[in-house]
């Protein structure tokens, strides 16, 4: 500041003793008269200069900033600093917004911010999604008018809502979210949600799972107590009865103890911790204990045939891949009407060893596709337990695929049969 000053006053002083020269030399009139001339040269290099700041101020910008000399350069200079420091300061600001646009974008919950008029502030684009907003048309709209669902309007109506609410949204079916309200700074509340539909079907899952493990195992327990009560309260009976008794029971036993062999499977298979033992598996052997054990079963109701090459190596775990294949093929058998043909075939495609089993069995319907390798899960379940099947096989079969990096694919047409695929990685291929 005291630099200033001293700029302002040199070139003052310097002109007031010019003056006072001309005063002494000539006259006061003289003086005045420079005085005013320099006086009016000064306002209009000012104003010249004022000009040039009213004209730079409408587009300041570092770039354009106008040159100038005496005090006016180091006016201009301050204001070069000022607008360079504000340009950093807004391009720091900038990043650091995109930066938390970024973050919010992957955080793994809808985020929206709420005024006290229900009003979105700001959403992230996973809101967008839950709700059906557009961030570009919809902020500052009220979000009422735009997800309408009862249960969302009272929950929001709510002064303090202690527990979150779970709903399906009106565009998305099949998305089960769950939605907490936070109430923060000034009359703001932040709107978080997060997607459960997955957490939802796990647990529907698992209800199912424990009443059909129930179900299944009451069935047999039922007929083996009856049968006991029975023996129990006939002490003259038969040994024709007897005998059909005890064979009764047998069959309610293995059924059972098949039930029970299956949840243990399952349940190791489903174990992370529990390690995969892998050799080199000769398929030609392995397949000829499979079709072996499929003719046992079919006792000739049907036609089995298998191709496979005369060598194929792959890595696996040989228990596994066993059960795996068995599982397929007495599923084929089971389902597959006396006289009816079953084909198992081992190829490759696009190099990757494919197993399938082709039947010409009463086929499956397209809705139940999907949910087959589901525990428990039956087209029919009166048919399935005259068949003797736990509902457990191609769970398994799924999970020993998936330990294997293999993809199981279904095929299948309502009265014209069924082709069940595994197909495995290239890597697994011993060449």
């Amino acid at each position: 500041m005291r630099e200033f000053w001293l700029r302002l006053s040199i070139p003052i002083v310097f002109v007031t003793l010019f003056a006072l020269l001309l005063w002494g030399l000539f006259s006061a009139t003289v003086a005045a008269a420079f005085m005013l001339v320099v006086l009016l040269v000064v306002m209009a290099m000012h104003a010249r200069q004022l000009y040039k700041l009213g004209v730079w101020l409408n587009d300041a910008r570092l770039e354009n900033i106008p040159e100038a000399g005496g005090i006016w350069d180091e006016v201009f200079s301050q204001l070069y600093r000022m607008v360079k420091r504000h340009k950093q300061t807004k391009q720091e600001l900038a990043a650091e917004l995109q930066h938390i646009e970024q973050a919010t974008a992957a955080l793994p919950e809808g985020v929206a911010i709420l005024n006290e008029a229900n009003r979105i502030e700001w959403c992230n684009p996973l809101a967008e999604q839950h709700f059906g907003l557009d961030a570009q048309h919809d902020i500052m709209q009220d979000i009422t008018y735009l997800v309408r669902q009862p249960e969302f309007l009272e929950y929001l109506q709510e002064s303090n809502p202690s527990e979150p609410l779970v709903m399906r949204p009106a565009r998305h079916h099949d998305m089960v979210l769950s939605i907490k309200l936070i109430p923060y700074g000034e009359n703001k509340r932040l709107l978080i949600s997060r997607d459960i539909t997955q957490m939802e079907r796990i647990e529907a899952m698992r209800r199912d799972f424990v009443a059909n493990v129930s179900h299944e195992l009451r069935t047999p327990l039922t007929v083996v107590n009856g049968f006991v009560e029975n023996l129990q309260d006939m002490p003259d009976i038969s040994k024709d009865n007897a005998r059909r008794a005890l064979q009764l029971m047998a069959e309610q036993t293995r059924r059972m103890e098949s039930l029970v062999s299956d949840l243990l499977t399952l349940s190791r298979l489903e174990n992370d911790q529990t390690p995969m033992s892998e050799d080199e598996l000769d398929i030609h052997a392995l397949l000829n204990e499979i079709y072996q054990d499929g003719q046992l079963l079919s006792a000739g109701r049907h036609t089995l045939r298998l191709e496979m090459p005369g060598k194929a190596k792959v890595l696996g775990n040989r228990e596994e891949l066993r059960s795996a294949f068995g599982n397929l093929l007495s599923n084929a058998i089971r389902y597959t009407p006396e006289g009816g043909e079953i084909l198992l075939r081992w190829a490759e495609r696009n190099e990757q060893p494919v197993f399938s089993v082709q039947d010409s069995g009463i086929g499956i319907a397209p809705q139940h596709i999907p949910r087959l390798t589901e525990r428990f899960y039956r087209v029919d379940r009166s048919r399935s337990r005259e068949t003797g099947g736990t509902g457990l096989g191609l769970a398994i079969v799924k999970h020993i695929a998936m330990r294997h990096q293999a993809k199981l694919e279904v095929l299948s047409e309502e009265g014209k049969g069924s082709t069940f695929t595994l197909v495995f990685p290239i890597k697994r291929v011993v060449r």
